[in-house]
């Protein structure tokens, strides 16, 4: 009777189909990704511009306090009411700029309520300073 003996070249495992298929799902799941693209807050600060003559001219400031309270021009406001209050203000001088000057110790969230309100009320151009 005569036995077969294996070669050691016989018994190795061909791993090209198995290459083959990774490959492919590969590029499956790089075709059929959803790129998501995420939104963020145009922020530009203000430049150094010539003097303001007319009062058209000035811009609309609403400042962030420390404590968080908001104040447009010298009286605090609520921030319910800011939306209202922007849209008075963008009635009155619809050319002129708003600036945030929010304190360093402000929270985050009072300056993008402000940002929102602004672009609520139709404020076009928007700048953020900071102040101590």
């Amino acid at each position: 009777m005569a036995t077969h003996h294996r070669s050691e070249s016989d018994t190795e495992i061909n791993i090209t189909p198995m290459l083959d298929i990774v490959f492919i799902m590969l590029i499956f799941f790089i075709v059929t990704t959803s790129f998501v693209r995420e939104r963020g807050l145009d922020i530009s600060r203000p430049a150094n511009t010539p003097e303001v003559k007319t009062e058209a001219d000035l811009p609309i400031v609403v400042r962030i306090h420390n404590d968080n309270s908001l104040w447009l021009g010298d009286r605090q406001i609520e921030r319910a009411a800011l939306v209202a209050n922007l849209m008075r203000e963008n009635a009155v001088r619809p050319e002129a700029v708003l600036i945030v000057a929010a304190h360093v110790d402000a929270l985050t969230d009072q300056l993008v309520a402000v940002v929102d309100a602004a672009k609520v009320a139709g404020i076009e151009t928007i700048s953020v300073a900071a102040q101590q």
